[in-house]
């Protein structure tokens, strides 16, 4: 019952992040960089602080990290790494669509995500526990995979404007590339939280609860990812000679954009606050918790698929990309309870 509850509360969280993409499409007047960095500010400061405010005060909060100095170097490290791949899945979206684009992302990052802080942490991949952990992503990456099928498949059966009206900026071998690459780089999300796991014991110890615990890692991590897009926003200011353009912006512009663009940081963030309220509710050495992460992946590929139904991104793809795109989130299904089926 337990693990039903958090896949539940998990699911929720995914929800909310595959849905962070449709309030941006409501900011109006600002370039890429622009509203990128200030829903970033909200997604991976704000919301995040908040979030460890929830689990301990902010003198509990320094002495935590103080104290682990270690691990909070490590977090906020692999949060720098994992900005690199979060910037790029911005930009997967862009040139492959919600629907393809989150799929490749999320399937790399899934992979990597469950398999290296697996390795890490001591288990066997060949033992029980591990070739289970083995099957379930195997499973996850075949029904991503499909998914990713149907989508090359609807890229194929498209005419040039109907791409370009679903998804304005389409570019298919230019945006694998991109969403591959982001997929290995936003798996160190999950490095960073693995690497945090004397702070999350460090604050349970301190009396947070355990349902909060894992927000001051997930702090470290997005602000690790918010100094790289940073940079690269600013960068991309300069360039486009578009540092002036909030400034400039109407008074009702400007209100706007700043609620949708904090809308999307609040869905953006309730991926992360799901996952560490859903994972309270696993077995801390179960292969549930090990597989945590690839369940993320996995809704968050049924949740965005969703969407970009919703959107039309899939209108004229034809039958057989609809028939693999189905099995392929059919298997992404069955493969969340893959653990529990060989316990």
């Amino acid at each position: 019952m337990n693990a039903i509850i958090g896949l539940l509360i998990i699911a929720v969280g995914s929800m909310g992040q595959s849905s962070s993409y449709v309030p941006i499409n409501k900011i109006k007047d600002w370039s890429w960089e622009n509203f990128w960095l200030v829903q970033g500010i909200f997604a991976w400061l704000l919301f995040p602080l908040l979030g460890a405010f929830m689990s301990s005060s902010l003198p509990e909060l320094i002495d935590i990290y103080s104290s682990n100095a270690s691990a909070t170097w490590q977090a906020v490290g692999y949060g720098v790494l994992w900005g690199v791949g979060g910037l790029t899945f911005g930009l997967s979206m862009r040139y492959l669509g919600i629907a393809l684009g989150q799929s490749v992302a999320l399937g790399t990052c899934a992979a990597f995500g469950t398999l290296i802080p697996a390795m890490l942490i001591g288990t066997d991949l060949f033992s029980p526990k591990g070739l289970i952990l083995l099957l379930a992503v195997a499973v996850t990456l075949l029904g991503i995979a499909l998914v990713g099928y149907a989508g090359s498949l609807r890229s194929r059966n498209m005419t040039e404007e109907e791409r370009r009206k679903a998804i304005k900026d389409f570019a298919l071998k230019k945006g694998l590339l991109i969403a591959l690459f982001a997929g290995v780089m936003s798996a160190c999300f999950s490095l960073g939280l693995n690497a945090g796991i004397p702070i999350k014991e460090a604050a349970i110890a301190a009396g947070a609860k355990e349902l909060f615990a894992q927000n001051p890692v997930t702090l470290l991590v997005t602000i690790g990812g918010f100094v790289t897009n940073l940079i690269y926003c600013l960068y991309m200011n300069q360039k486009n000679k578009t540092g002036g353009e909030i400034r400039r912006s109407s008074k009702a512009v400007l209100t706007n954009n700043l609620l949708f663009c904090a809308l999307a940081g609040l869905l953006w963030y309730s991926q992360f606050f799901g996952l560490g309220m859903g994972q309270s509710y696993f077995e801390q050495d179960s292969v549930m918790m090990a597989f945590s992460w690839s369940i993320l992946m996995s809704l968050n590929v049924i949740f965005s698929n969703g969407w970009g139904i919703i959107l039309k991104e899939w209108k004229g793809a034809g039958s057989k990309a609809v028939f693999y795109l189905s099995v392929g989130m059919a298997i992404l299904i069955f493969s969340l309870i893959i653990p529990n089926l060989f316990k």
